[in-house]
């Protein structure tokens, strides 16, 4: 009888304990994490088993217990759910809350913009000021990079197309600009298969070049059609193509705002006063809209055009008229 008793007590301070034990685990799950931030970011790597996730968040700011978070995951059955990727804690989540985003997949997602007309250099620019990338390229060389990414170019200006790119935090720069590279040759290709016959353009490279002058001298997007039609007709007959956003690329670092005559006659590979045909490499990243105007122009007579000082451009068919109109548009408003 003294025995049963005991063993009777014993079972009553076994459910104690085991009651306590799952209050505990219950206050546990369901009490918001303390977090370094009001939102913290952290990356669940590929193949991570639950405790290599647990430490992966305390490392980000996350204050979770380790080996709590082990034993929650197996309970829950979500240990093997549980997707790689980018998530974000924000105030308030608790260690449920978290577990269940992970496994279901609910990754943070954030966004860069390549900008068109943008040049290589900012598109760098851009990647490194991002504080949610991961900077690998440093030391990087451009010929190294294009041998990475497949191209058999070597510059990789203009090879990169303006978009916005998704990712998630702590994403590679390598990987956003592996994705712009090939978004820039898909786009390439079906523009170039679909092109006007009779072009003076050998290859969508040679496109592509030209797809970047109509970017950087289009103010209005109703005047790429006309731009493109100049510079194919110029390329016909064996004109230089006379544009200034190619002299300033070729100036590089010497250009400070304003283009003087002595940076017309100063020769460059770029410089297309002091040159005829197209440029060695694109001057920026064009859009689909200066591709499609690049393979696709207005057909017209049009050689010359001149800024109106309001984003448009006055179009011109001879030497005579464009003087006129430069006579109207520069000179009178710089007097």
């Amino acid at each position: 009888m003294k025995k049963l008793r005991t063993l009777f007590r014993l079972a009553i301070v076994l459910c104690v304990v085991l009651a306590a034990a799952a209050a505990a685990a219950w206050y546990w799950t369901h009490r918001p994490v303390k977090l370094t931030a009001e939102r913290v970011d952290y990356l669940v790597e590929v193949g991570s088993r639950p405790r290599a996730v647990a430490r992966a968040m305390f490392k980000s700011g996350i204050q979770i217990n380790e080996d709590a978070f082990v034993i929650l995951a197996r309970l829950t059955g979500l240990d093997k759910q549980i997707k790689a990727g980018g998530y974000e804690a924000v105030r308030g989540d608790t260690p449920l809350t978290l577990i269940e985003r992970m496994a279901s997949g609910a990754m943070t997602q954030t966004h860069i913009t390549l900008v068109e007309g943008w040049t290589y250099a900012r598109i760098r620019q851009a990647l490194k000021d991002n504080p949610k990338i991961r900077h690998t390229l440093d030391k990087v060389s451009d010929a190294e990079l294009l041998k990475r990414l497949g191209s058999d170019q070597d510059s990789p200006e203009g090879l990169f197309f303006p978009d916005t790119y998704v990712f998630v935090p702590d994403s590679a720069d390598f990987d956003i600009l592996r994705r712009a590279y090939h978004a820039g040759q898909q786009q390439l290709a079906s523009i170039w298969d679909e092109r006007d016959p009779n072009l003076p353009l050998a290859t969508p490279y040679q496109a592509l070049i030209l797809a970047s002058l109509i970017e950087k001298e289009t103010g209005v997007g109703a005047d790429r059609g006309r731009i493109a039609s100049v510079f194919i007709n110029r390329l016909k007959r064996g004109m230089p193509l006379q544009t200034d956003p190619s002299v300033i690329y070729g100036m590089g670092s010497a250009y400070q705002g304003k283009i003087h005559k002595s940076d017309l006659t100063a020769d460059t590979p770029w410089n297309t006063y002091t040159r005829t045909g197209l440029p060695p490499t694109p001057i920026a990243c064009p859009g689909r809209a200066s591709l499609l105007a690049a393979v696709h122009p207005d057909h017209d007579n049009y050689l010359y055009f001149v800024s109106r000082g309001d984003g448009t451009s006055e179009f011109s068919e001879d030497l005579s008229a464009h003087n006129r109109a430069v006579s109207k548009y520069i000179l009178k408003a710089n007097h």
